[in-house]
């Protein structure tokens, strides 16, 4: 059955990314339906719709925009109510294996703006920002270009369209820290600090950018609003299962005939998704994946009829993430791949606090030791212990995003582990260590 793009729609049309062609496949419609509802029929609508973020975390839009602390009617407002509020776009896509803001950004930057302008207006805010990883320099002026003419069609700046609303949107360039896709410490790299993880609460929504209440929302989150605000939340929620609906964009890549970006209702499993990605590569199996990135812990082929939508992934074990699904065949060692990720995360990590400061470090020497041929019998509980060290123990999520992937590799593939293990070594562990085979173990 053919699916119809939604979020993709203008990607293969003649110079997508102008105003132009934007206009002209409906554009800023959303916008002006948008700019005759109140604000807070606006903030309703996305909750009704059942729209979740698309960043990762999977929190409920609408709710979000609900927490920006506003002026009650007929009071004098106070505390954060009073304070300018802020709405900062996450566009610091630096998860290994994603890749879904940045072409949305290339082809299709004004439904970005659009999606920008219209959940400004729901939260009363008057400055937004574009935070763009700084290594995506074609997205970035892209988006630039967007805003310029967004600008210059009256969209934003003042007395947008004749409504008397005022949006001042400003695009910033990331330096490449992974660690600014994390929400606190991308706003201190905003405010001109280094970027690094607050203590939380008090949380982005009382005391954001500034210090004013912010909504901190994702690319592909934005981008879907526009198709909230036309088709309604009836039409948004045909999409994708109850709890999870609307449409995704999901990056494939590894051991797949044709990797790319393939758009689906929210909860298509991966069986379907290998389909339209014309399957493993000839000749190959499937040996594991990741539902969300390096960040989420491995899937298996016994994984493969799970809907990729936030509640069945971790009911399964994982997390959908940033549904950056890389594939891996059975000439790939996942013990070489888990160090891989696990070299990024200890280079990305901004050392601010202990655990996954030193824990990423510590889990980067295990793993060499055990891929040279130099492992330890005790090696393979040592990684488990380090793991338990770092898990919900930093401040932000990077140190838990470091042990996932180690978790569960041990969990489906310890033999693989073992068979590294020089001869001597195999025989200290003994048969008490030897893992069954995945099947039977979860029979």
């Amino acid at each position: 059955m053919p699916l119809t793009p939604v979020l993709t729609a203008r990607f293969a049309e003649p110079r997508s990314w102008t105003l132009e062609t934007y206009e002209r496949l409906d554009g800023y419609r959303a916008l002006r339906q948008a700019l005759t509802m109140a604000p807070d029929e606006v903030v309703a609508l996305v909750k009704d719709s059942g729209l979740r973020g698309r960043g990762g975390a999977g929190f409920p839009t609408g709710m979000k925009w609900s927490f920006i602390p506003q002026p009650k009617p007929g009071e004098t407002p106070t505390g954060p109510a009073a304070m300018p509020k802020y709405l900062v776009v996450n566009a610091d896509e630096g998860e290994p294996g994603t890749c879904k803001d940045v072409p949305l950004m290339m082809a299709d930057p004004h439904s970005l703006v659009e999606g920008v302008i219209i959940s400004a207006y729901a939260v009363r805010c008057s400055f937004a920002v574009i935070y763009v990883r700084g290594e995506a320099v074609h997205a970035h002026r892209r988006v630039v270009a967007a805003v310029q003419e967004a600008y210059a069609a009256g969209y934003l700046g003042t007395d947008v369209l004749g409504s008397g609303y005022d949006l001042e949107l400003v695009v910033h360039a990331g330096a490449g820290a992974y660690i600014c896709g994390e929400e606190t410490a991308l706003l201190d790299s905003l405010e001109g600090y280094r970027g690094q993880p607050r203590l939380k609460p008090p949380f982005p929504a009382v005391a954001g950018l500034y210090g004013g209440p912010t909504v901190i929302n994702n690319v592909e989150t934005l981008a879907t609003v526009p198709y909230v605000i036309r088709g309604g939340a009836d039409w948004f929620k045909t999409m994708g299962p109850e709890k999870s609906p609307g449409p995704k964009i999901y990056s494939l890549s590894g051991r797949v005939v044709r990797p790319g970006q393939y758009e689906a209702p929210m909860g298509t499993t991966m069986r379907e998704l290998l389909e339209m990605a014309g399957g493993v590569r000839p000749g190959h199996e499937l040996k594991f994946w990741t539902p969300g990135g390096s960040s989420t812990p491995y899937f298996t082929a016994e994984h493969l009829d799970v809907p990729l939508d936030f509640d069945s992934v971790a009911a399964a074990g994982s997390m959908l993430g940033t549904t950056a699904l890389m594939v891996f065949d059975e000439t790939d060692s996942i013990v070489e791949a888990t160090l891989r990720f696990t070299e990024f995360y200890a280079h990305e990590s901004c050392g601010k606090c202990t655990p996954c400061r030193e824990g990423t470090y510590w889990l980067v020497q295990i793993l060499e030791r055990l891929v040279h041929g130099n492992g330890r019998a005790a090696d393979l509980d040592l990684l488990t212990d380090t793991c338990d060290n770092i898990l919900g123990r930093s401040f932000c999520a990077l140190g838990d995003g470091a042990t996932s992937c180690i978790a569960s590799s041990l969990k489906y593939f310890k033999d693989d582990y073992v068979a590294l293990l020089p001869p001597e070594e195999q025989a200290r562990l003994g048969r008490s260590l030897r893992l069954e085979p995945v099947g039977a173990a979860a029979s």
